[in-house]
């Protein structure tokens, strides 16, 4: 089967190795345009481009789909199928409408939930214990297409977004495999997405404040949806930033703390939320780099009594 991939960043390259390495016939490969990064802002290609080039796939960056601008090219390459992962980009209906099989969309949630930029870390967030990749036939809707297979994983309590990041990969990976297989069969089946669904809006840096004004265990899902990257944050009792890399529930009780007031610091900071106490681990202090809590603790950088997150 002749397949044109389309797509970007890490989770979008791991999905292609694993077209190219199972031996399907990968056409071309379409991703966006380079980026500036960096503080000398230098040229940067992604990592599908990295690896497209490493394997010897012809690589597209057009700068835009729209009015027809990869037509041209599309009907060159003449793909049966197009598979699309974390692209970046919205495909206009000329695209959508021109393979044999259509386009086909690796979406990291079981739709309809979790629509949208910012699936993972919305799982994750919401406490959710499972989510999974929803391969679907892609339309003109965000994210609405009909469902071809759904691959589920489990979400750990101590997951974060890069390990839950990397079993959706996997996840990814494994479904398309089977949707193709499924395409050469004559064997793929579609199934409607209900009318209700839920959005995963993108992460804002208001999303990324810990206040300490939740409970202790949604505290904990905001912590981890969020690390390694953006990262959430507080502020000290001196107002500089906290990073906040890891954490637990701790089993310490405050019940007549202040929300946010430091309770115990051993080899973490306790702090008390609206209700129980999470343990800051591992933070990354405004203007320092990454360092357990104890390493913090030892530098008198905070005192027991401090509130945080004013």
């Amino acid at each position: 089967m002749r397949i044109l991939f389309m797509g970007t960043p890490e989770f979008a390259k791991i999905n292609l190795s694993a077209l190219y390495e199972s031996g399907e016939e990968i056409v071309g490969v379409v991703t966006t345009p380079d980026k500036a990064k960096g503080r000398g802002m230098v040229l940067t290609p992604s990592d599908v481009k990295k690896y497209a080039l490493e394997k010897n796939l012809d690589v597209y960056q057009p700068q835009t789909l729209r009015d027809g601008a990869f037509e041209q090219t599309l009907r060159e390459l003449d793909p049966e199928l197009i598979v699309v992962v974390a692209y970046g980009r919205i495909l206009p209906e000329y695209v959508l409408n021109y393979p044999k099989y259509g386009c086909i969309n690796a979406h990291a949630s079981i739709l309809p939930k979790y629509r949208g930029a910012a699936p993972i870390q919305r799982a994750i967030i919401d406490g959710e214990r499972e989510t999974g990749v929803s391969v679907m036939r892609m339309d003109a809707g965000l994210d609405t297409g009909d469902v071809i297979l759904v691959e589920k994983i489990t979400i750990e309590e101590n997951d974060n977004f890069e390990s839950v990041h990397d079993k959706l990969a996997e996840a990814s990976s494994k479904g398309l495999l089977r949707a193709v297989e499924l395409f050469k069969k004559g064997e793929a089946t579609y199934t409607k997405q209900p009318d209700t669904f839920t959005y995963a809006e993108k992460i804002t840096k208001e999303d990324c404040f810990v206040g300490f004004t939740l409970d202790a265990i949604s505290t904990h899902n905001q912590i981890r949806g969020l690390s390694p990257i953006p990262l959430s944050f507080t502020r000290g009792a001196d107002g500089k930033l906290i990073k906040i890399v890891s954490a637990h529930i701790s089993s310490v009780s405050a019940d007549n703390a202040q929300v946010g007031e430091v309770v115990l610091l051993d080899s973490s900071i306790h702090v008390k939320c609206a209700s129980g106490v999470i343990a800051l681990d591992v933070i990354v202090p405004e203007g320092k780099g990454r360092m357990n809590a104890r390493d913090f603790i030892n530098g008198r950088k905070i005192s027991k009594g401090d509130i945080l997150g004013r």
